[in-house]
């Protein structure tokens, strides 16, 4: 993407009164193209706000030019609706963002995700509980996706990059802001090893009501949603609610009917949620799914038919070059992409393939071994 259309996408979300779905409509009007969409707007051959109007034609370019400036540096990207690696689980969802501020490696929004949620004020056990089922479904291949707040999302978090896993953090500030503070150190680590995402421009603080906005995003994203603890007002059931109507895997650990977190886990038990007390259980129910969107995204990355079968031959003899690239000794991702020189995305979806198919396992520090079959 030029600097050009850059500018036109971030003048676009920017726009008072436009918001997500309005700009995907002008968009669809314009068959995608963003200049076009915006200079409709402008011309009045669309119906806009007059604010909107007013914005396009006298923006702020210095908050404009400091978005580009963020933008600049390496890592970092604005993901748009229009691009090829756009996450599709989020097309699927009621108002799907138009675009996401990604720092990281916006590769993983590809990948296949679990979310796991819970209390702020969370217990000790929940803490433990939290940490070990992020390190066993992220060594199963889930990419674990939560929302960096205090308790069971950052221990969620913590766990995953201990153990060498890329982790997902979807915030409800702007991607250059850390909340809650104290986070700064996890946020850095999160960049480096994973990707935060984000709705919301730069420089957006902290509001009420973004977080509603952020937990459709972490739903959306997943495959499935783990609650660990929560009450019967926490904001986790407010993700596993939009998880539920997204058509998506709800899952809850049970507690003591003494405990006040175990409440709203009960609650959505009750509704209809999985009952779960291992992380099998959990990997059990994914599995279709996260195998159906690895098929997808090798087929969409791989140049693959996308009725090819899952398994069996036709995968084998397309990932042959990738397990004579693995040997027989545990080889890292980033050593795979050197000797194959093909992008960590595809690769990541592959390798996902053949873990499902059970030829090979997934190691700590993102490494991969082949199994003996």
């Amino acid at each position: 993407m030029d600097e050009d259309q850059l500018r036109a996408w971030l003048l676009a979300l920017r726009c008072p009164g436009l918001g997500p779905g309005g700009l995907r409509t002008r968009l669809a009007d314009a068959d995608g193209d963003i200049a076009s969409a915006l200079d409709r707007i402008v011309r009045g051959s669309v119906p806009a706000e007059a604010g909107a109007r007013d914005w396009l034609r006298r923006p702020d370019q210095a908050r404009l030019d400091e978005d580009l400036l963020w933008l600049a540096h390496p890592g970092r990207r604005l993901l748009c609706c229009t691009d090829a690696d756009f996450p599709p689980p989020l097309e699927t969802i009621p108002q799907p963002p138009a675009a996401l501020f990604v720092a990281g490696d916006a590769s993983l929004l590809l990948l296949p995700q679990v979310a796991i949620v819970g209390a702020r004020q969370a217990s000790p056990g929940g803490l433990a509980n939290a940490r070990a089922f992020a390190r066993s479904l992220g060594q199963a291949g889930l990419l674990v996706t939560s929302g960096m707040a205090d308790g069971i999302d950052g221990a969620a978090h913590v766990a995953a990059l201990d153990a060498g896993l890329p982790t997902v953090a979807v915030v409800g500030t702007g991607a250059d802001r850390v909340y809650p503070r104290k986070h700064q150190g996890l946020a850095r680590r999160i960049v480096e090893r994973g990707a935060l995402v984000s709705e919301f421009p730069p420089g957006t603080p902290a509001r009420a009501d973004h977080f509603p906005r952020r937990n459709r995003l972490i739903a959306g994203l997943a495959l499935g949603t783990l609650v660990v603890e929560a009450g019967l007002r926490s904001g986790s059931l407010i993700t596993a609610r939009l998880a539920a109507e997204q058509g998506r895997e709800v899952f809850a650990l049970p507690g003591s009917i003494h405990h006040p977190l175990a409440r709203g886990s009960h609650q959505l038990i009750r509704d209809g949620a999985r009952l779960v007390e291992d992380p099998g259980e959990v990997i059990e129910a994914l599995g279709p799914a996260a195998r159906a969107l690895g098929a997808d995204l090798a087929a969409r990355l791989g140049g693959e038919s996308p009725d090819a079968p899952i398994g069996g031959t036709a995968t084998e003899a397309a990932d042959d070059p990738l397990m004579a690239a693995l040997g027989h000794d545990p080889v890292a991702l980033d050593e795979l992409v050197a000797r194959l020189g093909t992008p960590a995305s595809e690769l990541s979806a592959r390798l996902l393939l053949l873990e499902l198919e059970g030829r090979i396992g997934a190691l700590p520090g993102n490494r991969y071994q082949r199994l003996a079959r």
